[in-house]
């Protein structure tokens, strides 16, 4: 006959079933205090009883720059990828190169959160001009892209503007792309006139 090994089914503490129990009355908790409280000896992570607690204690240096913040959540894409792409014939470079070709071609990863930085990894390999557009590039990779006779646009996209952008099927009326916040319009001095621009080409088109 199988059963379980003497001591593997631990019986249940019956608490505050009176005396004779040895856990009646206050059910093994004592009298007063926090400790006899419901939800008492759990307490949140890092309280330390109502005393100063040690992250409050330690001193603090630097900060978080919310200007960069953004930046930091944006894919990165070197020439040297980017070329290895072209050369290959998987990118057309007698047109504008969106964050969308390189979505669909597969130079970049489906999930992406805000937008894509171009980065001058592999700078040595730009022998043609390329005109593309990215959310961020490096002065380097900019450099060297103007350098071979191409040119790179910042264009900033919030969360509706990427999805509008990578999937515009998915709506009946494409929405106006919304402008940078004023801590990032430094980067973005030309949006308004893109903007304006993509809409006279949506008019001319219908």
């Amino acid at each position: 006959k199988l059963k379980d090994n003497q001591g593997a089914r631990k019986k249940k503490k019956r608490l505050g079933r009176g005396i004779g129990g040895g856990l009646g009355k206050t059910s093994g908790r004592g009298h007063k205090g926090q400790l006899s409280r419901s939800g008492g000896r759990g307490g949140r992570r890092g309280f330390e009883g109502g005393q100063n607690p040690l992250k409050a204690r330690i001193p603090k240096h630097g900060f978080k720059n919310k200007k960069h913040a953004y930046f930091a959540l944006l894919d990165v894409i070197n020439l040297k990828k980017l070329f290895v792409w072209i050369k290959a014939g998987r990118l057309d470079t007698t047109q504008m190169i969106t964050m969308k070709h390189l979505r669909d071609n597969g130079c970049i990863s489906k999930t992406i959160l805000k937008g894509v930085k171009l980065l001058a990894t592999g700078k040595e390999d730009v022998d043609r001009a390329i005109h593309i557009e990215v959310s961020d590039a490096s002065q380097e990779a900019i450099k060297a892209v103007e350098a071979a006779g191409g040119t790179v646009k910042l264009g900033y996209y919030n969360r509706l503007g990427l999805r509008a952008h990578f999937k515009p099927e998915k709506f009946t009326i494409i929405p106006r792309r919304a402008a940078p916040p004023p801590r990032l319009a430094w980067k973005y001095p030309l949006h308004y006139k893109d903007v304006q621009a993509q809409l006279e080409q949506r008019k001319a088109a219908q």
